[in-house]
C-alpha cells in the first residue's frame, strides 16, 4: 500500500528512523508511473550531440528496449524531433558464450541501410545519423502498435505465405541491386566483422561441438568467405524484420558484409524451420513460409543462375540449423532436449550427405517431423 494511502487510513508504523527514513521509504513506494523517465547513457547522447540531433546542454529522457543481444538500443524523445530509435554497438554481446565484436559495424549498418533504401524504398527506416566514434546509429522510430514483430506474429500462429514472398522479393531485389554495381563492395571491407559475428560463433562453433561434422562446416565457412555477389543484411532473422503498414522492414544490419547472398536466404529459412518446434500447430502454415520465401526469392535471382545459389543455401542450410542449437547463440525457444536432438539428427545427416535443392531440406525436416 502506497504510504499515502497507510496514512489515510490512520497507519503509521511502529517504527520511525527520521526523517530520512521516512522519505526514503516513501521513494520506494510511490507508483512508478509517477517516476521521471531515465536518461540514455552518455554514449548515446554524446553520439546524438555529434549527429547534429541534439543540442549541446539539453536534457532528454528515453526507454532501454530489449531484445537484441548485440547493442544498448533506446527509445529517445528529442526536442522539435520527437521519439527516435537509438542504438550503440556493444563490445561484448549479451550471452553466455564470450563472443566480441568490433563497434565500428554501426558504421556499415548505416551504410547498409542508405543501400537497401534505394533499392527497395520502404524495406528499411529512415536513417537519422550515425557516429562512428560512440558506434551509435539514429533511426526513425516505428510505433509497434503498427509496426509488429514478423517473430511475435510467428509465436501467435499466423503464418501468412505471402508475407513470407513479400520478405523474399525485397530481399532479392536489395541484392540485385547491388549486384549490379559491384563499386558497393569497396564501403563494406567487413569480412573480419562478418567472421567474428556470423561464422565463428555459428559454423565454428558447431564444428567444435561435433568433430565428426567439423571438416564439412569448415568447408561452408571457405565457400561463404570466398563467394562475392552482393551485398549481405547478415541477421534476416524473424526477430530483425517488422510487419508494417507497407510491408516488411529490415532492421538491425550489423553484420553488413559484401559476399554470398546466399546466406541471408538460408539464414531466414532456417528460422522457419526451427519455427515448427516452437509453435507445433502451425507447422504446416511455417513450411508454407518456408516455400514462399524460397520460390520468390529464387524467381528474384538475376546476377547469376538460381540453381547455383539455391545449391549454397541448400549446403549451408543445416549448418545453421545445427548451429542454432550447438553454436553460441542457441535460439530461446528450443529447450527440450528431444527437440534438439530432432534438430541434431536432421542437420548432420545434411552435412554428410548435402543435397542441392532447398526442397530437400524441407523434405528432410518434414520427414523428421512426422516422426
Amino acid at each position: 500500500m502506497p504510504l499515502s494511502n497507510r496514512r489515510r487510513h490512520g497507519w503509521t508504523g511502529r517504527r520511525r528512523r527520521g526523517r530520512l527514513a521516512s522519505r526514503l521509504c516513501e521513494a520506494m513506494t510511490m507508483p512508478s508511473d509517477t517516476l521521471p523517465p531515465p536518461s540514455p547513457p552518455a554514449e548515446i547522447l554524446a553520439g546524438l550531440r555529434a549527429m547534429g540531433l541534439l543540442p549541446p546542454g539539453v536534457a532528454v529522457q528515453g526507454e532501454p528496449l530489449t531484445g537484441g543481444v548485440s547493442s544498448d538500443i533506446w527509445r529517445v524523445t528529442l526536442p522539435g524531433r520527437g521519439e527516435v530509435c537509438v542504438k550503440r554497438a556493444l563490445p561484448k554481446l549479451k550471452v553466455a558464450a564470450d563472443w566480441r565484436a568490433p563497434v565500428s559495424r554501426n558504421l556499415y549498418e548505416a551504410r547498409w541501410m542508405r543501400r537497401a533504401a534505394a533499392a527497395a524504398p520502404g524495406a528499411v527506416p529512415a536513417l537519422l545519423g550515425q557516429d562512428e566514434a560512440t558506434g551509435a546509429l539514429a533511426m526513425e522510430w516505428l510505433p509497434p502498435a503498427k509496426n509488429a514483430l514478423w517473430k511475435s506474429r510467428l509465436r501467435d500462429g499466423h503464418a501468412d505465405p505471402g508475407f513470407a514472398a513479400e520478405v523474399a522479393r525485397r530481399l532479392a531485389r536489395i541484392h540485385a541491386a547491388t549486384a549490379a554495381d559491384p563499386t558497393v563492395a569497396a564501403e563494406f571491407p567487413t569480412d573480419a566483422i562478418f567472421h567474428a559475428i556470423r561464422l565463428e560463433p555459428y559454423l565454428l562453433a558447431a564444428a567444435r561441438a561435433h568433430p565428426d561434422r567439423a571438416a564439412a562446416l569448415e568447408a561452408l565457412v571457405a565457400t561463404t568467405a570466398g563467394t562475392k555477389r552482393a551485398l549481405v543484411h547478415g541477421d534476416v532473422s524473424p526477430k530483425n524484420i517488422l510487419d508494417g503498414p507497407g510491408g516488411p522492414v529490415f532492421l538491425d544490419a550489423e553484420c553488413a558484409w559484401w559476399g554470398d547472398p546466399a546466406f541471408d536466404l538460408a539464414f531466414c529459412l532456417n528460422h522457419l524451420l526451427l519455427k515448427c518446434l516452437w509453435t507445433p500447430a502451425v507447422r504446416a502454415g511455417f513450411l508454407a513460409c518456408f516455400d514462399a520465401l524460397a520460390s520468390t526469392y529464387l524467381a528474384g535471382v538475376d546476377w547469376e543462375p538460381a540453381a547455383a545459389i539455391e545449391a549454397r543455401t541448400a549446403h549451408l542450410l543445416p549448418g545453421l540449423f545445427l548451429a542454432r542449437v550447438d553454436g553460441k547463440s542457441p535460439v530461446e525457444y528450443l529447450t527440450a532436449e528431444r527437440d534438439k536432438d530432432r534438430v541434431r539428427r536432421v542437420a548432420r545427416a545434411l552435412l554428410a550427405a548435402p543435397v542441392e535443392r532447398l526442397g530437400a531440406v524441407r523434405a528432410a525436416w518434414g520427414e523428421e517431423l512426422e516422426r
